[in-house]
């Protein structure tokens, strides 16, 4: 009992003190690159696992987005291979009105290439499908939103990376590609007019039209302290973008590579979980940003982000 009071204490300092702001298109929680993944030679790991989690995220303008996931995981072939997918809803608030529907569907197989006593490494080769072309409109005026506000982003992408843990640590790497652009239609001239005279909400969000993401490197350093049933860990994420976004510039009638969209997203994480069984457990993930790049136009950057998850395995 003291113990679990302990916990409950520690998800109240946690959601008080700490956020994330990792600007991750998917692939930050996808195989070998997950946060908190379980290291244990004397109980066997199920491979098999189901997880319900709910996510909120501020964003560094207005929009504030939620996301409740399912994200399952079973083995195939034999006890070192595992497929995973995550099936998203995601809601968003702001300035600009709301939007809700089905998120990317993200999948993957992950192979453990590698176990002894003292670590295991895995690697991970998947993508991310999208459930809309990234355009959806606002009820009042039917006019394209900007990125932070679509449920989609509107491009298939390619996921790999490895990943090394043990009893303490955890470090990963992953890249993410994505091969097209999306339908997005966002400009700042169909919605100036609207809000003329009163807050500038449109300036703040960078111009999106038929947005082509750049290619992300993400690397992960995580220590974890695991006791019986109660785990923590505390962590650094950083994000590269590698290649420039680019957009269709609707005023000079080509398309453009954007400046200030290279560069590194850095964010501090922490997480804590508590363990009913060996099969199922709650986890709580939370971060901080720590640096974003200076153009965010695929709205990714977060603020600050809250996960609470329950999983069981079997």
């Amino acid at each position: 009992m003291k113990k679990v009071l302990l916990f409950f204490m520690l998800l109240v300092t946690t959601f008080t003190v700490w956020s994330q702001g990792c600007s991750d298109a998917g692939f930050c929680t996808m195989g070998a690159m997950k946060p908190d993944q379980p290291f244990n030679k004397k109980v066997p790991i199920k491979l098999r696992s189901m997880e319900v989690s709910f996510y909120r995220g501020t964003t560094t303008i207005s929009p504030v987005v939620y996301v409740a996931n399912l994200d399952m995981s079973f083995n195939i072939i034999d006890n070192k291979t595992f497929a995973q997918i995550k099936l998203p809803y995601q809601a968003v608030n702001g300035n600009f009105g709301s939007t809700g529907g089905l998120g990317d569907i993200s999948y993957c197989l992950t192979r453990n290439i590698y176990s002894s006593e003292k670590f295991d490494i895995g690697v991970t080769v998947g993508g991310k499908i999208p459930s809309n072309n990234s355009n959806l409109k606002d009820d009042k005026f039917g006019l394209p939103l900007p990125m932070y506000y679509q449920t989609s982003l509107g491009t298939y992408d390619a996921i790999a990376g490895i990943s090394l843990v043990n009893r303490k640590w955890l470090f990963a790497t992953g890249i993410q590609h994505p091969f097209n652009k999306n339908g997005n239609q966002f400009t700042w001239d169909d919605w100036i007019p609207v809000y003329e005279g009163g807050p500038d909400y449109v300036r703040k969000n960078e111009p999106c039209y038929e947005l082509k993401r750049g290619t992300d490197i993400m690397f992960r350093a995580e220590r974890n302290f695991r006791y019986a049933r109660l785990n923590f860990s505390i962590g650094l994420l950083p994000i590269w973008r590698i290649t420039k976004d680019e957009i269709f510039n609707t005023n000079i009638n080509e398309r453009e590579k954007l400046d200030g969209t290279l560069g590194m997203a850095l964010s501090g994480i922490v997480t804590a979980g508590y363990s009913f069984s060996v099969k199922s457990g709650i986890r709580l993930l939370a971060g901080k940003k720590i640096t974003q790049r200076d153009v965010n136009p695929d709205g990714l950057t977060r603020e600050d982000v809250m996960t609470l998850s329950y999983f069981y395995r079997f």
